[in-house]
Order: C-alpha cells, then structure tokens, then sequence
C-alpha cells in the first residue's frame, strides 16, 4: 500500500512538472533555408528581400510582380527558383546485348532508341518594365554617402548576429538618426524581428541603407530625402539599450558600410 502511495505521489509531481516547464521557440531572423514567404499586412518586397538578404529585383522577376512591386497579405512569395526538372523520356530503348552487331541506320531513318520527347517547362513570364539584375555597373561613386548618426562605433560588420549586418552606432533617446545618401523611403514598420521600429531607403538599382531601432520615424514611406536630412529618432526598438543598427546592402547583400561612409565624420 506504501509502494502504491508513494508511486502516485511521483506520478503528481511529473505532471506538474511538465504543466510549468518553459516552452522554448526558436525564431530565425533570416530565414535562410525557407523556400517561400507569406506577406503579412504592412510589409514590402524591400523588407522581405532585408530579412531573407535577397534582392528586391530577383524576388520580383521570381514571383512576375507588376512595376509598382505589389503584394498583398496572404500572398506567398517564392523565394528561390524551383529545381531543374531532369527531361522525361519516352519511346521503347533497345537493350543492350553483347551478341548482335549495331543496327544500321537506314537512309533517312533513325537508329534504334533515337526517337525520344523532351518535356520543357514554360519560364516564369518577367514584367518588361522590371529592370533586369544584372552584376554591371557599381553606381556607388555617384552616390554621396554622410554617417547616419553621430555617436560612437560599438558593433562592426561580420560580427555575430544582426550587428554583423552592418553597424552599430551608440547614442542617446531623442538623437538624430540622419538618411545616408539621397533616395526614397520604401519601408517604414517593425515587422522584422531583431530590428525594432526600421526606415528602408532605397537609393537606386543595387543600393538601399536600413535604419533599426528606431524611436519614431519622420518620414513616411514614399517619401524622397536627401543625404544628411533627419529621418528618425533614435530608440532603443528591438533591442536592450539606445543606438542604431545602419545596413548598407548591394544588390540585397550586406556589405561594410565603412567600404562607403567618408572617413571623417
């Protein structure tokens, strides 16, 4: 009867245990082997593109958007070409035999096991008006780059987590966050994990800069700015203390931003 008790009593405490034990999920921030996104409200192709480090252009030729680059909630984007499909064949193939001599070929005929069909998939139709993605042209020199804040270095490129998308730049609520080269404001939410409250500007075919953590913006998106124009208000979005997180990406991937800021502030 002891044995009884005492085994039910351990059986309690089991589920108990297993009522309060922490659930632990895993969110990735890039979302590097997904295949395919759902849109949600509020997003762009421009965000999307930042979270998976693909180019905008690539994903709209992939899913046929139109020039405005438009998407909808509950739309699934690929966000890879689909795998090449090996040809089918079809028509009977003589077996191979060590006996008999190779057949001739007849005048005008065919030679045994030559009749054979390929099955080609019709591409994925590409909108004209998208301009292609191409590895030509660096239009960096034409760009005039400024540092988007003013505060102290404290995360580099190539370091471990989001910082090591860009960089990292101290600061205090309330302190400037400045665009860093003329363009147009494509995202303006907080949709990405880990980067808080962001401003996407996209400056021309290959280059946009990302502007994370933000406090509050003051610019929408649509808008036009120019190199130097205040655009957001430093916070701490996203992340555990006051700074910026800057981004530049060619061709939707990150590069060091110091291969393009002026060396002197």
């Amino acid at each position: 009867m002891l044995l009884a008790l005492m085994l039910l009593a351990l059986m309690l405490l089991a589920g108990c245990a297993s009522r309060h034990s922490p659930v632990v999920v895993e969110r990735s921030l890039s979302g590097a082997s997904a295949t395919e996104h759902k849109v949600v409200a509020g997003e762009t192709l421009y965000a999307i593109a930042l979270r998976y480090d693909k180019d905008y252009r690539e994903l709209a030729q992939l899913n046929a958007l139109d020039q405005n680059f438009t998407i909808h909630p509950g739309q699934r984007l690929r966000l890879r070409a689909a795998a090449a499909t090996p040809p089918v064949k079809t028509g009977k193939v003589s077996p191979a035999s060590p006996g008999p001599r190779p057949a001739k070929r007849a005048a005008g005929g065919a030679m045994p096991g030559e009749n054979k069909t390929f099955v080609v998939k019709n591409p994925v139709p590409i909108p004209a008006n998208i301009p292609p993605v191409t590895e030509a042209s660096r239009p960096s020199a034409s760009l005039a780059w400024v540092w988007p804040a003013k505060g102290a270095l404290i995360g580099s490129f190539g370091s471990q987590g989001v910082t090591g998308k860009g960089l990292d730049i101290s600061g205090k609520r309330g302190d400037s966050v400045l665009a860093a080269a003329s363009g147009t404001v494509v995202y303006a939410g907080s949709g990405l994990v880990g980067y808080g409250k962001m401003l996407i500007v996209r400056h021309d075919d290959n280059y946009i800069s990302a502007y994370a953590h933000n406090d509050r913006f003051l610019v929408k998106e649509g808008d036009r700015v120019t190199a130097g124009q205040t655009v957001a208000v430093m916070g701490s979005t996203g992340t555990d203390r006051e700074k910026l997180h800057f981004e530049i990406r060619e061709r939707g991937k990150p590069v060091d931003p110091l291969r393009f800021l002026p060396a002197s502030r």
